[in-house]
């Protein structure tokens, strides 16, 4: 089992105690979502002219970066040219970094927009995105997030473009929270895209209703134990990665709290079902 972390769960902690945390609490690797307040960390001295120095740090550490996760949302025209920038520069740090990831959001729909208009602009975006990101040993992957959180609409879309350069990031919280889908279905229909996963708990108000609030890995009722069990035993070989979204929610458990009890979870479960 490979774990990761987003940075979006520290968004105050400097590059060098992110990696010393990240080899003190078990990690395998760091997914960058932004940095001390920048998101495009790549404007950042760590990560352009300082950037052999970050390399090496984190090397040293014995750690990799599993992927670096863009603000890019591909349903819209107006931010193409940004867009198609900012992938350009993350698919160099990829490089650099022998990273083999950057995720991109399908983003929201337009409400003048039908759902088969918004499959082919999402398909053409990233399909122009992924020449940049294929020339560079890069591979897109789009978060099941936002409008497209159903494996059918995502679907639409990974049977229009080149799967060898564009994949799926699986979020395995918002398809089960969100919509109500099952897991084996959300693999069944997209499965052989899913190369990534992000992992997060939440639980459900007293109603029951749609409201919920995010939780320690464990504490929750997404099925996460069902979910890893289904991963590994259809050869998923990638990262499980945790996304404790602490810059967006800030009344959310500390990360020195929330990064090693998941951990700790995700450890004592995998030793559990090895034994």
């Amino acid at each position: 089992m490979k774990l990761s972390f987003t940075t979006l769960g520290c968004p105050e902690w400097p590059l060098d105690k992110i990696i010393s945390n990240a080899t003190e609490y078990g990690f395998d690797a760091i997914d960058f979502r932004g940095l001390t307040g920048e998101m495009n960390i790549y404007k950042l001295p760590e990560f352009s002219e300082q950037v052999e120095q970050t390399l090496r740090k984190i090397t040293d550490a014995g750690l990799h970066v599993s992927c670096f996760s863009s603000s890019v949302h591909l349903f819209s025209s107006e931010n193409l040219e940004k867009n198609m920038q900012e992938i350009t520069e993350f698919s160099k740090l990829c490089r650099i970094f022998g990273t083999r990831y950057i995720r991109v959001f399908g983003g929201k729909i337009s409400e003048d927009a039908s759902r088969e208009m918004a499959v082919e602009k999402v398909a053409q975006h990233v399909s122009e995105m992924a020449k940049i990101a294929k020339a560079h040993g890069v591979k897109l992957l789009i978060e099941t997030h936002d409008d497209w959180i159903s494996c059918v609409n995502m679907k639409k879309v990974l049977e229009k473009v080149d799967t060898e350069a564009v994949g799926v990031l699986w979020d395995v919280h918002h398809p089960y929270r969100m919509v109500g889908e099952q897991p084996e279905e959300t693999w069944k229909t997209l499965g052989q895209w899913i190369e990534y996963t992000h992992v997060k708990d939440s639980r459900t108000g007293e109603d029951g209703g749609k409201d919920f609030q995010y939780c320690l890995t464990g504490e929750g009722d997404i099925p996460l134990k069902e979910i890893y069990m289904l991963l590994i035993r259809e050869g998923y070989q990638g990262y499980f990665t945790l996304e404790w979204e602490k810059k967006w929610h800030p009344e959310l458990e500390n990360p020195e709290i929330a990064f090693p009890q998941y951990v700790q979870y995700m450890r004592k479960f995998i030793s559990e079902v090895t034994i």
